[in-house]
């Protein structure tokens, strides 16, 4: 009796082991992207907000990127202030594009937005500058009360609408692109300082970024 039972035990053993890998493999490959540093600075003519983004595409994006397809990444950015007599009062909230490509002619990946754009012989070249947004004019000047407290929040997420329409209908029914970080908020503060000299444009890489 005991023989009879041991392979048993040994096949449900194996098969909870290989279940096991699969869903370490399948997190090894699942897409993600998390927020990091956000900060938010003082300029000559308002605030600029910086942040870093750990993202990670899975083979599916990878794929989709080989073959031609542009993805859209969308960072969002809210400041609210609490009132303790009424809803939170929403200060400001704005969006800023980006678009990752590759161009198979010249077996380069391109980070474009707005007018910018940069060039990358890898996709993790271009990865490892669209995770560094840097000098993002959110606020102009004398838009917020100095010594106020607010609540700012900031995210990045794949905007699978601005895809084409065939495609848009496959990729909302499967979770490999479905990709967003949670939202990353901290308090801020505005306080008197010395300003220091600042664009006022979103920047993928500070150095190098070519205008069309």
């Amino acid at each position: 009796m005991t023989d009879s039972i041991m392979p048993c035990y040994g096949k449900r053993f194996s098969a909870l082991l290989l279940g096991w890998l699969l869903s370490v493999s399948a997190g090894c490959w699942a897409a993600d992207i998390s927020v990091r540093n956000p900060n938010i600075s003082a300029g000559d003519d308002g605030y600029t907000l910086a942040a870093d983004f750990n993202i990670n595409l899975n083979a599916r994006l990878d794929e989709a990127i080989a073959r031609g397809i542009t993805l859209y990444f969308v960072v969002d950015f809210e400041l609210s202030r609490s009132r303790w007599y009424w809803l939170d009062e929403q200060v400001i909230s704005r969006s800023q594009t980006y678009q990752l490509s590759y161009h198979a002619l010249t077996r380069q990946y391109r980070l474009s937005s707005g007018a910018l754009h940069q060039s990358f012989t890898s996709l993790d070249d271009a990865q490892r500058i669209l995770s560094r947004l840097r000098n993002w004019q959110v606020l102009d000047k004398g838009s917020l009360k100095v010594d106020q407290t607010y609540l700012a929040a900031v995210r990045m997420r794949l905007d699978l609408s601005q895809m084409p329409k065939t495609f848009q209908v496959n990729a909302l029914a499967n979770r490999d692109w479905n990709l967003s970080s949670d939202w990353a908020r901290w308090n801020f503060t505005p306080v008197e300082t010395t300003p220091f000299t600042a664009a006022g444009t979103p920047t993928l890489a500070a150095p190098g970024m070519d205008a069309k």
